[in-house]
Parts: structure tokens; sequence; C-alpha cells
């Protein structure tokens, strides 16, 4: 099993593991996800795009590209990555999410490389990627530092990757934390660790010490008259970092 690991939290795995069988329900335990989805993948395939000098309108625009989805879950990032024309390897410290990834893949038709691994299990392999997608992991990690750094390894030069996470401000606090587990009850109580949210300077400063440089940071807010989520200037709750090889 990869979780010997020392990014890997046991706990965290076990968390997301008994909630695997509500991956695909989008009124489920991940709703938020299912909601947030959209503006993130728009995101991602529009910077790559411009990245690799891609039309990314057409029908399989990344085709020849390789993509890494670590900590994939149940493939919700994965899938439409596919059917964007990238070859994509999907790896998550859990075997039940794994499988629940892969049986729906299969459902759809589509051939994604599902693997229960961890970053530094893929790194040993030796293996290396146009682009790894890091979104909405690096909160959950035991061991920050050695997490970011297997996960460097995987990008390729001239790869690109993308962590998306929370900011570590009273006001992710007031609203990822108390606001979205025991007011909204977006998330189950406990989903998140306040301890683990990561500013954006620190985790910048993290992957330049792992010869990424940083790109662009970009904010995405919650609009509750819209009651959607869009892209914004505003990083102190939810962001992404794109970086570069």
């Amino acid at each position: 099993m990869p979780a010997h690991h020392a990014s890997i939290d046991p706990a965290e795995v076990a968390k997301f593991t008994a909630m695997a069988e509500s991956w695909w329900d989008p009124t489920g335990k991940f709703a938020p996800l299912h909601k947030f989805n959209p503006v993130r993948l728009k995101f991602i395939r529009d910077t790559a795009a411009a990245h690799f000098g891609r039309d990314g309108s057409g029908l399989h625009p990344f085709k020849g590209l390789g993509l890494l989805d670590i900590g994939c879950g149940g493939g919700l990032l994965s899938e439409p990555m596919a059917r964007l024309g990238f070859a994509v390897t999907g790896a998550d410290a859990s075997e039940k999410n794994v499988k629940i990834a892969s049986t729906h893949a299969g459902i759809e038709g589509l051939g994604i490389d599902y693997r229960v691994a961890t970053a530094e299990l893929l790194a040993e392999e030796g293996l290396a990627f146009d682009v790894v997608l890091n979104m909405e992991v690096v909160e959950h990690v035991a061991d920050l530092p050695g997490y970011l750094a297997a996960c460097a390894r995987l990008v390729k030069p001239g790869g690109l990757m993308f962590v998306a996470t929370l900011n570590k401000t009273l006001k992710s606090l007031a609203l990822a934390k108390i606001g979205a587990e025991y007011v909204l009850r977006w998330v189950p109580a406990g989903t998140h660790d306040w301890n683990r949210f990561i500013e954006p300077k620190r985790l910048k400063a993290l992957l330049q010490d792992n010869g990424l440089k940083p790109l662009k940071t970009q904010g995405v807010s919650f609009d509750p008259l819209a009651w959607d989520w869009r892209l914004s200037n505003d990083t102190d709750v939810n962001y992404m970092v794109v970086a570069g090889r």
C-alpha cells in the first residue's frame, strides 16, 4: 500500500474513502466540488492552451500531452481532462476512490490510467507529465514540503503544475471551515483542518524550493447572489497557483 509515505495521513485517506460512494452524486457530499468544477476546468483549459500554444476551443486540444491528476478522488477532473485529449493518469491513496473512478470512466468509455499510488511512489518510478493537477490536496497531507518535493519531480521540463487550496486567514476560517461545515453544511464537519491551510506566499516558496517557477496566482470566490463560483482577485479563501518548470 502507498500509505507508508510520510506525506500520507491515514486519517485523511479514511475520511475520503468513507465518502467515496458519493463522488458522482451532484447533490451528495461532494456537491460543492461539482459546483466548483466548471470554473476550475475553464481555468485549467485556458491556462494550458496558452502555455502549450493549443487551441482550447478545439475538440481534443491537448492530444499528445500527458496529465497527472494527483489525489484524483472519484475522477471529477480526470474525466474532463481526458475528453480534452490529455493522456490522463489519476492517482489516489484510497483504493476505494480508485475503484469508483475506474468504474465510472469505463462506463463513460474513457481510457484513464487510474492507480492506487502516492506522489512519492510515482516519482520513484521516474514518471513525469506535461501537466500535474494538484487540486484541493495540499491541505490534507501530513508532510507538505515532502509531498510538494515529490510532486515537483513529476513535472516535465516546460510543463505546468496547478495547485488549488485554501488560504490560512481569518476569512477562510469563518467561511471555508465554520461556514461551509457547520452553518451551510456544504461539506461534512471535520472535512478541513484550518491549521493545514497554507498562505500563497509559503506555497509559492515551497514550489520555488523544488525548481518550479510560480507563474500565476488566481483567486476563486463564491458569489452568493448568483449562487455560483467565479474567478476573482480575492485569494483570501480559495486560490490556485500555476507553476512551471
